[in-house]
């Protein structure tokens, strides 16, 4: 008996002396980088007060918001907001509308910019390589005010350049800002100039890493580059191409709100109004606090579900998936 008491005091010792050690090496190890984790704080505080923290905020979807009271409603309702929402129909047309934009603004954009970038790792010239990847890196930096104003001063139908060249043609002035039916394709072409240049880096990074000796092997067995591309390329980029996809599935329902808000108009407002304006609308401008969050937390959980549903398609499709 004594000695089994002794065997297990000793055990004791041992894991404590263990565990010692590892605190020491953690703190060794933490002190040591230390520099690295103050680095750290501002990314973290930004995350928790400006991403996490407003999650407590959806509370207000269940409460009955009242100026003057507290910021996280004065009565419990449940889902009544919910149930107001779901029978308004400038809710479903403002629902439909971010649906086509966001799907059409995704198959664009993705394919565009895949494309590009592998029209970019063709290059064979350092130099060139680097001068095309400049230049379209640029519009990225642009701001989206200023985009929308070019937008409007190139496609007046007074003195707009486009127009201009339409009328030099016996074309009459086209509305471009004011049509409905071009409000889509202003809206996808101006975000894949500026952003197919910067969003393409991910997937050139990508192919930079593919090992040469796989192109080489491929060159030796009859390849040509078109299908290299196919065999080699676009098989060793799937997993990127996988989590690029998943994430850009769970923003479908955020688009530009910034980019829709500056080209809405009453004229165009049939197509333009989108989720995140309805939003904008009911919340800011009718002061309706609770409508506006329960609109926006239904938004987010079908964001959500999209993340899910995507990241299971992507693993049965290609194999790969965010987790």
């Amino acid at each position: 008996m004594q000695e089994q008491t002794s065997a297990i005091h000793q055990n004791e010792m041992l894991e404590n002396k263990k565990k010692g050690r590892m605190a020491h090496k953690a703190g060794t190890y933490f002190i040591k980088n230390i520099h690295y984790y103050i680095l750290l704080i501002l990314p973290l505080a930004y995350f928790l007060i400006f991403r996490y923290g407003p999650i407590a905020g959806n509370i207000l979807a269940f409460r009955k918001f009242v100026p003057g009271g507290s910021i996280y409603g004065s009565k419990w309702i449940g889902f009544t907001y919910f149930r107001l929402f779901l029978q308004d129909p400038n809710f479903w047309t403002a629902f439909r509308n971010t649906w086509v934009l966001s799907l059409m603004h995704l198959a664009v954009t993705f394919t565009v910019t895949l494309a590009f970038a592998l029209l970019v790792n063709e290059i064979r010239s350092s130099k060139l390589r680097n001068v095309v990847q400049t230049v379209t890196y640029f519009p990225n930096f642009v701001s989206i005010v200023v985009v929308v104003g070019l937008m409007k001063e190139l496609l007046s139908p007074t003195n707009g350049m486009i127009n201009g060249l339409l009328a030099w043609a016996g074309i009459q002035p086209i509305f471009f800002m004011n049509e409905p039916g071009w409000f889509r394709t202003l809206y996808i072409s101006s975000d894949v100039w500026q952003y197919t240049g910067w969003n393409s880096i991910i997937f050139i990074a990508a192919m930079a890493s593919i090992d040469t000796q796989l192109y080489e092997a491929a060159e030796m067995d009859g390849a040509g580059r078109w299908k290299q591309i196919v065999h080699v390329t676009l098989p060793q980029i799937m997993p990127t191409l996988s989590v690029v996809f998943i994430l850009s599935a769970g923003q479908l329902l955020n688009v530009g709100f910034e980019k829709i808000l500056l080209m809405y108009t009453p004229s165009n407002s049939q197509v333009s109004d989108v989720i995140e304006t309805f939003v904008f609308r009911m919340g800011l401008e009718n002061n309706n606090y609770s409508y506006a969050t329960a609109v926006g937390l239904f938004s987010g959980l079908i964001g959500l579900g999209m993340v899910l549903l995507s990241n299971v398609l992507a693993k049965k499709v290609t194999g790969h998936s965010l987790y």
